[in-house]
């Protein structure tokens, strides 16, 4: 393990993203160019300690689950990813594992999107990056657990997702969501999140086991949602869906018809983020 380096590396990827690049609040007064390692260490879920002593070079060898969730974290390429985990002294990701690194063409495209909600689903839907909007549309993405941070984990076991209002046709919806699993899984047999993601489902979701056991695959696709925002009441918005064919990964846009009251919310959003109103 190089740790001056990996140290070095850190801390350059820290100073060149700004907090709007992934989704945070920009604020004021900030007196440091970049990322605070606060904001670091909620976007990967570690301690801010951890964070500090990796960039002074005096941490301990970082696993691959940690090395994973810092390189998302910074919107490290596939190249400087692999650099970072050997540096470390680990193995980079192989071949056929769920690409969870989200690419410059990719960030950019969602730069453009900048007047809508938007987010970027893996293959087995995890949230991997998000813009502003999207945190103040749905919630702010960096307050869930990496691990936890999904959007399957988080219907049949977690309650991040209350705000969408479900489908009349609930069943029909959760099982087409288990096909995108499968199909995911049929991509991407050998990796190991993705294995371990299945077993926690079908052990912790009697629902997700049986719809599992149905053994029917799907795709994502576009639909209709309905969001229950704390301050702006019901909105039902187009959901959009793009695919980036050679990592399975989604893009997930939310719109509204010009004219519409939810286009107004969506404008409002731009300007409130993902502050909370006092009355």
């Amino acid at each position: 393990m190089n740790r001056a380096e990996l140290a070095s590396v850190l801390r350059t990827a820290r100073s060149r993203i700004r907090p709007g690049d992934v989704g945070l609040p920009v604020g004021t007064h900030r007196q440091v160019p970049g990322l605070r390692r606060e904001e670091v260490a909620q976007l990967a879920g570690l301690s801010v300690d951890y964070i500090v002593r990796l960039e002074q070079g005096r941490g301990p060898k970082p696993s691959a689950q940690v090395l994973g969730a810092l390189t998302r974290a910074l919107r490290f390429t596939d190249e400087d990813r692999d650099l970072v985990f050997r540096l470390s002294g680990c193995e980079p990701p192989h071949e056929g594992y769920v690409p969870m690194l989200v690419s410059s063409s990719v960030l950019r495209t969602m730069d453009r999107l900048a007047d809508r909600p938007v987010l970027v689903l893996s293959a087995k839907s995890d949230v991997l990056v998000w813009n502003p909007l999207a945190a103040a549309l749905l919630g702010d993405f960096s307050e869930w657990p990496p691990a936890r941070r999904n959007f399957l984990w988080q219907r049949f076991l977690g309650d991040g997702l209350d705000r969408v209002v479900r489908a009349a046709d609930d069943e029909t919806d959760a099982a087409h969501c288990v096909g995108c699993l499968r199909t995911a899984q049929a991509r991407y047999p050998a990796d190991p999140a993705l294995i371990r993601l299945v077993a926690e489902l079908r052990a912790g979701s009697e629902r997700f086991a049986a719809l599992w056991a149905a053994g029917r695959s799907a795709s994502i696709r576009a639909t209709t949602a309905t969001i229950d925002h704390p301050e702006f009441g019901l909105l039902t918005l187009d959901c959009d869906t793009l695919l980036v064919p050679d990592t399975g990964q989604t893009f997930v846009i939310y719109s509204a018809a010009p004219g519409t009251p939810e286009a107004t919310t969506i404008e409002l959003m731009r300007i409130t983020g993902i502050e909370r109103f006092t009355y």
